[in-house]
């Protein structure tokens, strides 16, 4: 349950590099590296014939989950119906069942003329 928490609190961050439509960095939390191109290409920024956009870089981030509070008053009456019943059988598990003895004293068991088990051939395995 700690681990869901905290998976859903994180704010993730994939950052990819791709130069000329390929892959060549992922990087998980952080920035990813460039593939060096772009320095090589600064001395022909000043002919026009040069398309210096060859590299791009593509981020995708996924926003944690900040407030963590959460409201019975927002759920509808039959949820709150659902969450009540749930919990109340829930806790019913572990409830202590006394179990009562009850004794025959003034009845005394009955008289076995012959073991039941052997005379229909019935064994526990």
């Amino acid at each position: 349950m700690a681990m869901l928490l905290l998976l859903s609190t994180i704010s993730w961050t994939v950052e990819k590099h791709l130069c000329m439509g390929r892959v060549i960095d992922v990087a998980l939390f952080d920035h990813a590296e460039d593939c060096g191109m772009m320095t090589g290409l600064s001395s022909w920024q000043d002919t026009p014939s040069v398309n210096s956009v060859c590299c791009n870089d593509e981020a995708f981030t996924m926003q944690g989950q900040d407030d963590l509070t959460h409201n019975l008053s927002k759920l509808d009456f039959s949820q709150q119906i659902l969450l009540v019943s749930f919990a109340s059988t829930y806790l019913g598990l572990f409830e202590n069942s006394v179990e009562k003895n009850t004794l025959f004293n003034s009845y005394p068991p009955p008289v076995l003329e012959e073991d039941l088990n052997i005379l229909h051939q019935v064994f526990l395995i």
